[in-house]
């Protein structure tokens, strides 16, 4: 597909650097702003509610604005209704949750989330003075929508020139917290306590990005130090090595971008990871980038495809594993099937700049229909301020009865023909 107009569902007041998917409300949360400088642009939190409003066509409407002060939210993760967010040089967790009315100004903090130990700080909000033990943590902000708790934040990198967290996860069972950064550490906490786990350096310069396998068994992270490693707890078990499946490519002429897991449609035991190589330098004639899928237990190379010329910005899983959805440093949005690396859906420059997020949308959703008449649809964020939902229709097939019916009434023409050409065949 060539280059098409993508509507947009939403349009902050600032520029938007992550967004999330809540799978058990179907709500939107996207995050940005202008960050320190004195230039008036806000920095927030905003929450939307996203509705179907077509066959393929939706709409989105501001339920809350949580306004962050002079900090611009870069990254984020989600968890059972708490957000980590990345903010400069540290990590805040907020807590979030429905309102069927206005709510007073306090809301109870369980055991370890309102005074955390060890290297936290409570961060409070509005008219928050602090107080003794017992103190529950005050909101900053309401609405009679969503309401947002701060619950504490930690020092997420140390870098001493200028200290910035670079990617936040959650571990699958929710129980860790996992950041990265400029320093090249990569640190842990446990969650909801967050008293930190592990601290260990990963690589040489930046943290660009890290995944942890289900079970927390393996954690993966990529560096720009041209590497992409696997451990186990705070231990190195092995680097990964995308050239075995290129050799023809010199060594040290691209660098691993972005890194996920993904599941294996019906194989309940398989899973897959897949990372992304962008060229170290640019030409003038830009080469490719590419896409690799490795076995998610021996961490062996099944297989790599060329995914453009564009630099990739961002990179998504499918909650089913089934699809992989890709941003580009130019506003491009693609969406490639996970079992050949082929490309399925593609808009050159939906967005007017770099893309700096994608979510799909959830396959099941209790209660709401979002995906509609679509095989998968994915929402896309970027530093132009716009959300986008990018749907897949579902390609057109046949049910199986009705072949296997085709196929009976063939079997029964070629046996009537043959006994009209050859009288007595049967």
């Amino acid at each position: 597909m060539g280059k098409r107009r993508v509507p947009d569902v939403y349009r902050a007041p600032f520029p938007l650097y992550s967004i999330k998917v809540d799978p058990k409300t179907g709500l939107v949360i996207t995050a940005g702003g202008g960050g320190a400088s004195k230039t008036g642009i806000k920095n927030a939190l905003h929450f939307l509610d996203l509705q179907l409003v077509g066959e393929r066509q939706y709409s989105a409407s501001l339920l809350h604005a949580h306004d962050t002060d002079t900090r611009a939210t870069m990254n984020m993760a989600l968890g059972d209704g708490v957000i980590a967010a990345g903010q400069d040089g540290t990590c805040c967790v907020m807590r979030f949750k429905h309102c069927t009315q206005k709510e007073g100004s306090k809301v109870p903090a369980k055991d370890g989330e309102g005074h955390p130990k060890g290297d936290v700080r409570r961060r409070t909000g509005k008219g928050d003075k602090g107080g003794g033990d017992g103190d529950a943590a005050k909101m900053k902000d309401e609405t009679a929508h969503i309401s947002v708790t701060s619950l504490a934040e930690v020092q997420s990198d140390l870098n001493p020139k200028d200290p910035f967290q670079k990617v936040v996860r959650f571990s699958p069972d929710l129980s860790l917290l996992l950041t990265g950064g400029t320093d090249g550490h990569i640190r842990v906490w446990e969650f909801p306590s967050l008293k930190k786990k592990f601290d260990f350096k990963a690589h040489e310069g930046e943290v660009e990005d890290l995944d942890m396998s289900p079970g927390n068994k393996h954690l993966v992270t990529v560096g720009r130090d041209f590497s992409c490693s696997i451990w186990s707890g705070n231990q190195l078990a092995m680097g990964l090595n995308w050239l075995e499946t290129k050799p023809e490519i010199p060594s040290k002429t691209y660098r691993y971008m972005a890194c996920r897991f993904g599941k294996v449609e019906d194989q309940e035991d398989a899973l897959r990871l897949y990372t992304i190589q962008i060229p170290h330098k640019r030409d003038r004639k830009p080469p490719p980038c590419y896409l690799t899928k490795w076995d998610g237990k021996s961490f062996l190379p099944m297989l790599t495809a060329s995914c453009g010329t564009e630099v990739i910005s961002s990179l998504a899983v499918s909650d089913s594993g089934t699809f992989l959805g890709l941003g580009t440093v130019t506003g491009s949005v693609a969406i490639y099937i996970t079992f050949s690396l082929q490309r399925l859906y593609y808009v050159r420059e939906s967005h007017g700049i770099v893309v700096t997020d994608l979510a799909f949308l959830p396959d099941t959703l209790k209660g709401k229909n979002l995906k509609g008449n679509n095989e998968t649809a994915m929402l896309s964020v970027a530093v132009d301020s716009r959300c986008q939902v990018h749907a897949v229709p579902n390609r057109r097939s046949f049910p199986v009865w009705l072949v296997l019916f085709l196929c009976g009434l063939m079997v029964l023409g070629v046996i009537l023909l043959l006994q009209y050409l050859f009288p007595g065949f049967i």
